[in-house]
């Protein structure tokens, strides 16, 4: 059963772009992480334009943030000073991307931009991945405990206007929170990622955030970032498929519970190293889809002839 997307203006089945939402929500449950790194290559591969795919995707984050947000806020796990100064800079990032966005598609450099954008993306992830999971399994074998990496103080804790952040126990410049904000929110316009699987991180081991609070505050800007990404990207650029966006919702919504219990069931370890591999072998395929020479080649115009 097909069904017809005004924006992509291509016609798909219903069930696959359930199934894709439904990878995309398992993705959720297992891994903790929002799907839409993984997703929108997917709907690349299945012939939405990369344009479509990167604005349409973006309201699954909303959808999956609302409720993560909502759950760590009941818990106490949100730090708002911390996640307001984020949220700062991600709404001017994303409004920059989103800028940036509207001029590579006015010159016609949009998709290879994604393309190029996402496997840079994944196979850095990918190869970060593989050899945390290798270091891991190494000390497994060697009944070796896990090193904790602990915060590090660097050159950019040095920064003026610091402030103190009472939730996370930090005094740190203002200016810091509000550069990964923007930086998230750049990738977030260009890319379609709700970025959270690079503003955790950067919150724990650069800003030395402590993990409790983390997730909620990350949730906090990446919800009202996403928000400001659809809304710019449908106004200016008319790229928010709404009959895509909803069909990829309801298979998420499907899918988290059954990766949430689907990760009880591997060790840790494990299931970083499953998701390793599915990240290298989409960018390993977007690489190719580069590289590869076109099936048949195709004429920019016909030829007028004069009589």
């Amino acid at each position: 059963m097909d069904v017809y997307l005004p924006i992509a203006e291509l016609s798909l089945n219903v069930l696959l772009l359930l199934g894709l939402g439904g990878v995309a929500g398992v993705l959720a449950g297992m891994f903790g992480v929002g799907g839409g790194f993984l997703l929108t290559p997917l709907l690349i591969f299945i012939g939405v334009p990369p344009a479509v795919a990167v604005a349409s995707q973006a309201n699954q984050v909303i959808a999956t943030s609302v409720t993560g947000l909502l759950t760590h806020w009941q818990r106490g796990n949100v730090d708002v000073r911390m996640g307001l100064i984020l949220l700062l800079g991600g709404l001017l990032g994303s409004t920059a991307g989103v800028q940036l966005f509207a001029v590579l598609k006015r010159f016609g450099q949009v998709d290879f931009v994604i393309h190029i954008g996402y496997v840079l993306l994944l196979l850095s992830i990918g190869i970060m991945m593989v050899v945390e999971v290798w270091s891991a399994w190494r000390r497994r074998r060697a009944n070796e405990p896990a090193r904790r990496k602990m915060h590090q103080h660097f050159l950019v804790h040095r920064l003026p206007l610091k402030l103190r952040f009472y939730k996370s126990k930090l005094y740190v410049s203002a200016l810091l929170p509000a550069g990964l904000g923007f930086a998230v929110g750049v990738l977030s316009a260009i890319l379609g990622i709700g970025g959270g699987f690079v503003l955790v991180p950067a919150m724990i081991y650069l800003l030395g955030m402590p993990t409790a609070v983390v997730i909620g505050t990350s949730l906090f800007q990446i919800l009202f970032v996403a928000i400001n990404v659809t809304f710019l990207q449908a106004v200016q650029n008319q790229t928010v498929d709404v009959v895509l966006a909803l069909i990829l919702i309801l298979g998420g919504a499907v899918g988290a519970p059954v990766g949430t219990r689907l990760a009880a069931n591997l060790p840790a370890f494990q299931l970083r190293g499953l998701l390793a591999v599915l990240i290298l072998a989409m960018a390993l395929e977007l690489l190719f889809e580069l590289v590869a020479p076109p099936a048949a080649i195709h004429t920019l115009g016909d030829v007028v002839r004069m009589p």
